[in-house]
């Protein structure tokens, strides 16, 4: 790992003329001034080229224990951080940490109390630090913190939900905001992006927003059932709350800011943990062909378990994921209970494994909890330890149900919840790929067995609704994605059903109806392997819609082990391009919104003097959105590509070098 730290720390001030605390990015773009009213309360603002972002606004808990004394003394000391640290996997296996640091600390008898501020390049961040004498715990009421956007600004979110994500995004001016999730995308007027989220969260509940006035939010933190925000000990550190900031809107997805915020992998020898693609039986369960339960319909069976396995084999997949396989589902959305290590009957779990084993595919287990967390963490080291055993390191959790007790899945005990599966699946070399899970605030950094997560509107939305729309695909880059991989599950290629029409059998359920289809073309489809980054990348379709299929070519050739990305150009809502490398390969992914569009596409992030085989999967010329049309050129990094895209289309493109 390469590595330069330079750090300096004084008790010297980064002063603003005004004597107020002050620092400033690196390049000095980026500033954040602190002030103590002369009743005590404390605000923060930020400039962005000398111009306010974010007027003064509040910081601070209502808990009691934590209000210094109107004579504490104040302190602040700077210091200067620069790094380029590797992780095993990720959009970037390498990335620069580089900052100036402020902590604002006020001392009384009773608490030392600290606001730490880090100035990045790319954007800010500050949390909280305490130590309460004389206490153990400290009872969080109430979050203070304020954002008061001091210019006109859009915005871009999901509405704020302590249980679920898997919401609309919504497109309002700021001051029009009611209440919104993080991350919070915005484009002021004066042309600045940014997006509010939170780094960090470990043990502690969620951030989300509310408009208290005109144009300020205010961070809202889930609560639990007796009205309390958190208990925490009495020396505490609290997530970082965090403004990435950007001069285009693919500057957001660029930045590292959110992994930068989080300390070092925790896990010594992480040669266990290893993207891959995979397919599994999942689908077919959502568009009523087959079931989660055992019967003639059930699809986690020994036969169709070889059948994948074989499929995977034979197409240079890694895994195989099986959701039904094991005994419970039949008590979904009843008590909730299920056995995580009985399969069925018609599972025949210890030959399965060998047989992946022989085949060198990974076999996936899936644990639907449904919510029930005392059971679930109850059986978690016995679970975690009989799938090391059968030689699983891939664990698919789910948790589509109410929490007992009235606990919110996003509230402190969700959170330390989540975090004690990712934790217990470490020690057993389980990587985890949550569904119904508390946001990615980069946490993979420090715990890279997280993999992936859900927490949006994925691919199951398009089976039994009116399903996502190419605008809601080409939000999520912008917004979702800021935070972390996603588990979308893209890859269908039968985007009208056709295959699953035709099944006299086919079981309607969850208010499942005919006009639901995938609301976008083939080679969009294929393009978002590319955009929807995840390290554990899904072909989500029935095997039988790939069998066979000149497109599913690009899916052989795509490897989820990238070791380089960037977001080339994009607009939010509107269209996006992305590029990835694996090894010496490039990948592309394109895709617009309702409107067709054609963009100019560089390719001067190919290596230089290298003649490159493109194979380009594109709309068909022709409006069909089940057709892709395939063309093979040789090109070069001083050539540009012309990309056309129909209304709801894309465009993919692998570039391999010529032999």
């Amino acid at each position: 790992m390469k590595k330069i730290v330079i750090a300096a720390i004084g008790a010297a001030l980064m002063a603003s003329c005004s004597g107020k605390p002050e620092v400033s990015s690196p390049d000095g773009h980026i500033a954040v001034k602190l002030n103590r009213a002369e009743d005590g309360a404390l605000s923060y603002e930020v400039t962005v080229d000398g111009k306010q972002l974010i007027a003064p606004s509040a910081l601070g808990f209502v808990a009691e224990g934590l209000v210094p004394a109107a004579d504490a003394k104040e302190s602040v000391a700077t210091s200067s951080f620069d790094e380029t640290w590797s992780q095993p996997w990720g959009e970037n296996k390498e990335i620069r940490n580089n900052y100036r640091e402020m902590a604002y600390t006020l001392t009384d008898s009773s608490l030392e109390y600290t606001v730490r501020v880090r100035a990045f390049d790319d954007g800010i961040a500050f949390r909280y630090e305490w130590k309460v004498a004389g206490v153990d715990t400290v009872v969080v009421m109430d979050e203070l913190t304020e954002f008061a956007f001091a210019v006109p600004a859009q915005s871009w979110a999901i509405p704020a939900n302590f249980d679920t994500y898997e919401l609309e995004y919504n497109h309002v001016a700021v001051d029009s905001v009611v209440n919104a999730n993080t991350p919070f995308t915005f484009e002021t007027d004066g042309g600045v992006f940014g997006s509010i989220h939170e780094a960090a969260l470990y043990d502690f509940p969620e951030m989300t927003l509310e408009r208290i006035e005109g144009s300020t939010l205010k961070a809202v933190l889930a609560p639990m059932p007796d009205g309390v925000k958190a208990r925490v000990p009495a020396e505490f550190a609290t997530p970082w709350r965090s403004i990435q900031i950007g001069a285009s809107a693919v500057d957001l997805i660029n930045s590292g800011l959110i992994l930068n915020l989080n300390e070092p992998s925790k896990i010594a020898d992480t040669s266990w943990i290893k993207p891959q693609k995979y397919v599994g039986i999942w689908w077919g369960m959502h568009l009523g062909t087959m079931t989660w339960t055992m019967g003639p319909r059930h699809g986690a069976t020994t036969e169709n378990a070889i059948k994948y396995i074989d499929f995977a084999a034979a197409n240079n997949l890694q895994g195989v994921l099986f959701e039904g396989w094991n005994e419970g589902w039949e008590n979904w959305g009843g008590n909730q209970h299920f056995d995580y290590m009985k399969a069925y009957a018609d599972f025949d779990i210890d030959s399965i494994a060998a047989y992946a084993a022989s085949k060198g595919i990974e076999l996936w287990a899936h644990n639907e909890t449904g919510g029930n967390i005392p059971e679930y963490e109850a059986a978690l080291d016995s679970t975690l330890a009989y799938y090391h055993s059968l030689g699983i390191h891939t664990l698919k959790t789910g948790y589509a149900g109410g929490y007992v007790g009235g606990q919110y899945h996003h509230s402190q005990y969700g959170v330390r919840h989540y975090q004690k599966v990712v934790e217990t699946a470490a020690k057993y070399e389980i990587m985890v790929d949550a569904h119904e899970p508390i946001k990615e605030t980069g946490i993979r950094r420090t715990w890279p067995n997280m993999m992936t997560r859900e927490g949006a509107r994925g691919m199951e939305w398009n089976a039994w609704s009116g399903g996502n729309s190419a605008d809601y695909l080409c939000t999520l880059p912008f917004v979702r994605l800021l935070s972390g991989p996603m588990d979308y599950t893209p890859g269908i290629f039968d985007i009208n059903y056709d295959r699953a029409k035709a099944d006299p059998g086919r079981i309607e359920w969850n208010g499942r109806n005919d006009y639901c289809k995938i609301n976008t073309t083939l080679a969009r489809q294929i393009a978002n392997w590319v955009i929807i980054y995840s390290p554990l990348q899904m072909a989500a379709d029935l095997i039988e819609n790939y069998e066979g299929h000149e497109a599913f070519q690009f899916f052989r050739d795509f490897d989820a082990d990238c070791d380089w990305s960037r977001a080339l150009q994009g607009e939010i809502g509107k269209y996006i391009a992305v590029v990835r490398r694996a090894g010496d390969r490039y990948f592309l992914g394109a895709g617009t919104n309702s409107e067709a569009r054609t963009i100019e596409v560089s390719l001067d992030f190919l290596k230089p003097g290298v003649s490159y085989q493109a194979a380009i999967y594109a709309d068909d010329p022709a409006g069909d959105a089940t057709k892709v049309a395939i063309e093979k050129k040789t090109v070069i990094s001083t050539d540009t590509l012309t990309v056309a895209m129909n209304a709801a289309g894309g465009q993919a493109i692998t570039f391999i070098p010529a032999e």
